[in-house]
């Protein structure tokens, strides 16, 4: 049966100066519907954690020409810029995020400017719920956060695992059924949660631990955590904790326009996407440079 490795956890970390954004990670193997071993990254995180997810490949074996397949959830920040390392990969995601992606609302800060443009550099596969990227790994449609996020379900012999990407980023969502970080629509955001929660035994969130839910629905964490901080002391002056149990709901200001916009920019799209050269970069020969 296919199976899943935690290549770079997911934290829920925050602070009052910016997000760290550290997303989950997350290695798929199995073989193809002709028997071919490969190799599946689900989200590729940010330039930060370059080094770490080199030597994360390394630990098992691989190196980056050794992905064939990258899916992205979504196309946020947070997930995408490191693509450029699987030169050898196609780059698997939903038509509505790599669309959107070319055009993002001026308000959408998680979607920068250039991100339609890094989405073409890799040959791209757009995939729709249910499709199936090897046997027994399928693609789940999580609309709400973002217009096309997507989910993979992959058929572990532990049962049916869940890597959501940010349709729940946190643990805790699975309680309070409301998505704290919107840029799309609310209701698809909640929709989606409650589905992620009624078609998986366990759950890889994008931003936290993986988890299972108790028959009294309670928080199951199938991992410890484990964190170091580095320039910073306990006892470092200006140092604060706050409770970060919970995230504020955030909608992104004007959200209600967002299809309008999208639907008057189509044609616009379609144009930029059939132009967009390819430009390749070599795949890195070392398993993981020295960090600057």
């Amino acid at each position: 049966m296919p199976t899943i490795d935690i290549l770079l956890p997911g934290f829920a970390i925050d602070t009052d100066q910016g997000y760290p954004a550290f997303c989950g990670v997350f290695l798929v193997r199995g073989p193809d519907a002709d028997g071919r071993d490969r190799n599946i990254l689900v989200d590729a995180a940010h330039v930060g954690r370059r080094p770490f997810l080199w030597n994360a490949l390394a630990a098992h074996g691989l190196t980056a020409g050794d992905i064939d397949t990258v899916v992205l959830t979504h196309a946020h920040w947070d997930h995408v810029q490191n693509i450029d390392l699987f030169p050898q990969a196609t780059l698997v995601l939903h038509p509505d995020e790599r669309r959107y992606a070319h055009t993002p609302h001026a308000n959408d800060w998680a979607t920068p400017a250039w991100t339609g443009l890094l989405l073409e550099q890799l040959p791209v596969r757009e995939v729709t719920d249910g499709e199936e990227i090897i046997p027994g790994v399928e693609v789940i449609a999580l609309p709400g956060h973002s217009p096309g996020s997507i989910g993979v379900v992959v058929r572990t012999d532990q049962g049916r695992a869940t890597i959501t990407g940010d349709a729940l980023h946190f643990a805790y969502v699975a309680r309070t059924g409301r998505n704290p970080l919107v840029f799309w629509d609310a209701d698809q955001a909640a929709q989606s949660i409650e589905r992620i929660l009624t078609v998986s035994d366990l759950v890889y969130p994008g931003h936290d631990r993986p988890f299972r839910l108790t028959a009294d629905g309670d928080i199951d964490y199938l991992e410890p955590f484990a964190l170091t901080l580095t320039g910073l002391r306990p006892d470092t002056a200006g140092l604060s904790f706050a409770d970060g149990s919970a995230r504020p709901l955030w909608v992104m200001p004007g959200v209600d326009e967002q299809r309008t916009l999208y639907e008057k920019n189509a044609d616009d799209v379609a144009g930029r996407i059939s132009g967009v050269p390819r430009v390749l970069r070599p795949v890195p020969r070392a398993a993981g440079p020295a960090r600057s």
